[in-house]
Order: C-alpha cells, then sequence, then structure tokens
C-alpha cells in the first residue's frame, strides 16, 4: 500500500469538517478500512505530488471524477497534458515530448497537436490507469504489511492521524474530521515521494479536446 514503488498504487486526501469522526481512536487496519470506504464513495478528487518510480523522476496535478480526468504529468522532466474520458485518452506533449517520442520531426508536426488513443492501448493503459480514481483508492489502501498507528496531526491544514507501514517504510495520513478521507501518503528515501488529494467532491468539467490526432490511423499510414 505505502511503498510508492507504482505510480498506480497512490492516493491520499482530505477533509473538511470542524467536528472529528472518531477514526483517530480505531485500530490500524481499521482506520485504512475507514479511508478506503470512504474515497470508494467519492465522485471526485484533486491529486498532486512527486515520486520516483522505477529509478524514475515523476510529477503529476491530476483533477479525477467517475467521468475520467484531467491534467499535468511530467516523466523524467518531460511534460505533457492528460485527459481521459470516454474510454479514450488525449495527451498533448512539449516539444521536447515528442522530440523523445518521434525525434525532430514528430516535434515539429505534433507542436501544439493533441494524441489520442483507446485507453486501453498498451502505451496508454498505464497513463489511462492514473485516471480512475477508485481504481487508484483500491490500488493504494487494498494492500499493505505491518500497520503501526501514529499520533495525530496536521497535514497540509488538515488534522490527520497517521498509520505507518512497517515492512514497506510509507505512511498514510487520513483525516479526523469530516469524512476520513486519505490525506497524503509520503515514504522517504531514493524510491519515496509525497502524493496528496484535497478537493474531494468539487465539481470537475473533463472536456475531450477537438481535431485531436488518432494514433492508431499515424500507425496505419507506415
Amino acid at each position: 500500500m505505502l511503498g510508492l514503488g507504482l505510480l498506480g498504487g497512490l492516493l491520499g486526501g482530505c477533509g473538511s469538517s470542524s467536528s472529528g469522526n472518531g477514526v483517530a481512536s480505531k485500530a490500524p487496519n481499521e482506520i485504512v478500512a475507514a479511508s478506503k470506504a470512504a474515497a470508494d464513495k467519492a465522485k471526485s478528487a484533486h491529486v498532486s505530488g512527486s515520486i520516483v518510480s522505477g529509478g524514475s523522476p515523476i510529477t503529476l496535478d491530476l483533477d479525477l471524477s467517475s467521468a475520467g480526468g484531467r491534467g499535468r504529468l511530467a516523466l523524467n522532466e518531460l511534460g505533457f497534458e492528460l485527459i481521459q474520458t470516454g474510454g479514450t485518452v488525449y495527451i498533448k506533449g512539449s516539444p521536447a515530448f515528442y522530440r523523445r517520442i518521434g525525434g525532430a520531426g514528430a516535434a515539429q508536426l505534433l507542436q501544439g497537436k493533441w494524441l489520442k488513443a483507446p485507453a486501453r492501448t498498451p502505451e496508454f493503459a498505464s497513463i489511462s490507469s492514473l485516471t480512475d480514481l477508485h481504481s487508484l483508492a483500491n490500488a493504494a489502501l487494498a494492500s499493505h504489511g505491518s500497520l503501526v498507528k501514529t499520533a495525530t496531526t496536521t497535514v497540509n491544514g488538515q488534522r490527520v492521524v497517521g498509520v505507518s507501514d512497517q515492512s514497506r517504510g510509507g505512511r498514510l495520513y487520513v483525516a479526523t474530521t469530516g469524512q476520513p478521507y486519505p490525506v497524503e501518503i509520503a515514504k522517504r528515501g531514493a524510491g519515496g515521494g509525497t502524493v496528496s488529494f484535497d478537493r474531494w467532491n468539487e465539481p470537475i468539467s473533463i472536456t475531450p479536446p477537438a481535431n485531436a490526432i488518432d494514433i492508431t490511423q499515424l500507425r496505419a499510414g507506415h
């Protein structure tokens, strides 16, 4: 759960209320279960942070909803915009991103343009999985090692209780007011990072970009 080894295994969140929700008095496993249940019921959230996965630095800033997601990612400092909706993934890369995937000619041809492909396309599947809020919740909170509860504290302005994964070296912070949403997952060290969620259940508008270039048609032309 808390190892941050896979980008798809990350989830954090933020609740809002002035009344305590009682989660801080629960056992560590019960805290994780309550947090997962709250995240499963959420309609939307915002996720941001940075991690290292497979030795590569990754930063993300995504708005996720039950209808898909949108936002920005950067892999090894190669940035791109991302939209996923209706089973289709749309990507608009920086010039450096397009040069990396297709060379100088592709960078010139594709500059400022969106690409699209079915979400299940092998090259896009791992990226599109990042825009599925509930899959992220399940991946982040379903599996873990030995857990220890830590003292209540404040993270990102939110009162939280911590749950430390002793075998995997990470820590989950869960809101102690309002819904017991995950607030942050953090791990120190070379393979670590921090990912946080906030803006739970706020409206998100996800619209596919116009005139996106179909990657499958590009391949057919070669």
